[in-house]
């Protein structure tokens, strides 16, 4: 469902929530009229119509080929680097130039804060001195001060004959080289205000003032030319020209912080070497803290277990006709899902070097590649990446639509209902399951759809999977076990989750603050429910036996 907001902006111009209330009306609709035969047909076509196009995108990536100047027709900035030296507070500014403020350190991390001044006409002298006192501009010469608060979007202010033109001020990284040489580098950046506005870059937010897309390489590395756009390369020599440990790559991070009662968000750029770009854990550092490295294994225990759990992948098994059946198209399945993932590397890979990463949104990384090699292949992925949403959404809608109206109320709740009250009560609880997902999909506007699915494999592992495994393979279990597994499970979770330095910044405080370190709950959760499983029918077990003895 975020990921359906984010497609509706570029698309059609609309708001995220409104993205979120069509697609989960749609779906809604879909799974309340059609059912599963709907879903199904849904979910095999845009299946096979994603791997198709992907491909297409793919081969298009490996035709343009890698280059140091991907312009795309000037629409990829370039980001300039400029020394500390001429910036120290005090120093006197020429015609035009900038005025160091203050540092905010962030963790590792210390930003610099400067306004720009540029004089619109000179003095009879033929040059002005500029300097700052209390956030007021000084011009030596006239001996007045330009009374005016200098806020966060530049303005055109006059003193006498003398016209200046004070812009607005802007936050750069600084970087110290290993020297010691100091060296600011461009960032972008956004804040919000206690009023609910928000300024992008130093200008008030609208539909022409965005942050810009970002994702470039910077130098090529080995015995390769710089810049080889328009030559097409092999899929081994484009993993090699990127892997390179020559070759260096502008990613992008961020930062929040306060500045008096505004919030900042500022995104910086971080060279990494394409050698490390290529090996596992840029995101979670293998080689870092203790606490990444089981961030890492979380994850990984998440994707690896909770595919097997997840409920709108199980429930395919009930449209098979026989198990022959079942284990063919699960063979199928697997190798369409491998070979799909095998070219989702490649259009990351395409998109983090050609500068069309959305840092407002990191989910549209994919159409916005579509959409630079023109508006025919962007059309044409955004429909289908629709349809990706519907058939996942639909079939999760179904799972628990038919688990509330057959296992909650009919079974639980002992109300013996006829096939026909079960399909209203299911069609019922679909418009309630979706109302709920339009609802999230909206509250978690902006957040990682990938980071998101590890989530819901995490919860999917640490609710389903013992139930799933230990029924099948262990005798004793039993229906207490897999209650107290379940509940276990799904609170261990979301409870880590929600105490997560992720959710934390969702909530307007500081990573920093979060009760928990940890943001993948599988490590935890996983085991938690197994254990929880085993002691629970081992006593239940027990006490079966004791009273028939």
């Amino acid at each position: 469902m975020v990921g359906a907001g984010s497609l509706v902006t570029p698309l059609l111009g609309l708001s995220h929530s409104f993205g979120v209330i069509l697609v989960g009306s749609i779906v809604i609709f879909i799974v309340a009229t059609a059912g599963m035969t709907s879903t199904t047909y849904v979910q095999f076509l845009k299946g096979a119509l994603l791997i198709i196009f992907s491909l297409i995108m793919v081969i298009a990536v490996l035709g343009r080929g890698v280059s140091t100047r991907p312009d795309q027709n000037g629409k990829v900035p370039h980001y300039a680097y400029r020394t500390l030296d001429a910036l120290q507070d005090g120093t006197a500014l020429t015609v035009e130039g900038y005025h160091f403020v203050e540092e905010k350190s962030v963790g590792q991390n210390v930003f610099v804060k400067l306004w720009r001044f540029k004089a619109l006409e000179r003095n009879p002298e033929g040059k002005w001195v500029f300097n700052v006192k209390n956030n007021l501009l000084v011009i030596p010469e006239a001996e007045e001060f330009i009374e005016a608060f200098i806020g966060a979007g530049g303005e055109k202010q006059t003193v006498n004959e003398h016209k200046v033109l004070v812009q607005a001020f802007s936050w750069w990284k600084k970087e110290v080289a290993p020297g010691g040489k100091v060296t600011l580098a461009e960032t972008q950046w956004t804040i919000d205000y206690p009023d609910g506005a928000r300024w992008i870059n130093g200008a008030p937010a609208s539909a022409a003032n965005q942050l810009r897309q970002v994702g470039t390489i910077d130098r090529i590395g080995g015995e390769h030319e710089e810049s080889r756009l328009g030559k097409g390369v092999g899929p081994f020599q484009f993993l090699s020209l990127i892997g390179h440990q020559g070759t260096i790559i502008r990613l992008w991070k961020q930062a929040l912080f306060k500045d008096g009662e505004r919030t900042v968000t500022v995104h910086y750029p971080v060279l990494t070497s394409g050698d490390r770009v290529m090996r596992p854990g840029l995101k979670y550092n293998v080689a870092g803290t203790p606490i990444q490295r089981i961030e890492f294994l979380s994850l990984m225990m998440a994707l690896f277990l909770g595919t097997a759990a997840l409920p709108h992948i199980l429930i395919r098994y009930y449209t098979v006709p026989s198990p022959a059946c079942a284990r063919k198209s699960t063979i199928v399945a697997i190798a369409a899902i491998g070979f799909f993932y095998i070219l989702t590397m490649y259009m990351g890979l395409g998109a983090m070097i050609n500068g069309v990463v959305n840092l407002s949104d990191s989910n549209m990384s994919a159409p916005l590649l579509a959409r630079s090699f023109g508006t025919f292949l962007f059309s044409i992925i955004s429909a289908i990446a629709f349809a990706t949403v519907l058939g996942t959404v639909s079939g999760l809608i179904i799972a628990s639509s038919g688990a509330i109206a057959h296992d909650l109320i009919d079974r639980f709740g002992g109300m013996n209902m006829n096939e026909k009250q079960q399909v209203i009560v299911g069609r019922l609880s679909a418009f309630a399951v979706g109302l709920i997902a339009i609802i999230l999909g909206i509250v978690f506007k902006g957040m990682n759809v990938s980071f998101l699915v590890g989530w819901a494999f995490a919860v999917a592992a640490s609710a389903n999977l013992p139930a799933v495994v230990m029924l099948l393979f262990w005798k004793k279990t039993t229906a207490q076990g897999i209650s107290a597994s379940i509940i276990v499970g799904i609170l261990s979770a979301i409870g880590i989750i929600l105490l997560s330095p992720e959710m934390w910044v969702r909530y307007g405080l500081p990573a920093e603050a979060a009760p928990l370190k940890l943001g993948q709950p599988g490590i935890v959760s996983i085991p938690l429910s197994f254990l929880t499983l085993v002691v629970v029918s081992w006593m239940t077990s027990n006490r079966a036996s004791r009273s028939r003895g």
